[in-house]
């Protein structure tokens, strides 16, 4: 192992990676591309260690993009500006992905930033579920004006 395999993450706040953390189908994922930085690895090292254990990630776990959810989701690290093409659409992992991400990319520095990955998915869940019955007010509230 190398210095860079063995390198702790460098310190991120929660808000940069939930920056990174996008809804596609419906679903929070990260992109390989924001995983290999995070991790100090190639985006090709990566999705070539995902290939070689591909039985550890049904579709539930990761989905390759499509042309058209690129374009539409308008991701900034895609660099899809005009002229500009992917040779390859990125690979998006869900939160079970990611965890077991950290079966197949073993470093020091992988293993310190699957841990804050995992931890700020956790928080945006319990965030979400803490707001779920303001919501479900807000919801109940607007049904009644529209009825009235």
């Amino acid at each position: 192992m190398d210095k860079e395999e063995n390198a702790v993450v460098p310190t991120l706040e929660d808000d940069s990676i939930r920056s990174r953390i996008f809804t596609i189908r419906s679903v929070q994922v990260m992109l390989d591309r924001d995983l290999a930085e995070l991790y100090g690895v190639e985006v090709k090292y990566l999705n070539r260690q995902v290939k070689r254990n591909l039985e550890r990630f049904p579709d539930d776990f990761m989905f390759q993009l499509t042309r058209d959810e690129c374009l539409r989701c308008q991701i900034g690290t895609l660099n899809m500006g005009r002229g500009q093409h992917l040779k390859y659409m990125p690979y998006a992992f869900t939160e079970t992905g990611v965890a077991m991400l950290s079966s197949v990319l073993r470093s020091q520095r992988a293993i310190a930033a699957n841990i804050k990955v995992m931890r700020t998915f956790v928080s945006m869940r319990r965030a979400l579920a803490s707001i779920a019955p303001l919501l479900e007010r807000i919801e109940a509230t607007d049904r009644r004006q529209i009825a009235d």
